[in-house]
């Protein structure tokens, strides 16, 4: 059987925590940051935890992680 193979796509957007929960980062602070509040932009910077039903599609990608 061949190796699996991560999808790169998948590995640079999700990371997987000692105890085995998906992070991933906030989306909406790339750009049209004019009109949103000091405090939704300070928010955003934070990650955020996958729910459980998203983080086993997620895992799949990322066989070795």
């Amino acid at each position: 059987m061949p190796k699996m193979k991560t999808h790169r796509g998948a590995a640079k957007r999700f990371k997987v925590t000692g105890s085995g929960k998906v992070v991933k980062n906030r989306a909406y602070k790339s750009h049209i940051l004019e009109k949103k509040s000091a405090k939704r932009k300070r928010n955003l910077r934070h990650s955020a935890v996958v729910s459980d039903a998203e983080s086993k599609r997620i895992k799949r990608l990322l066989p070795y992680s």
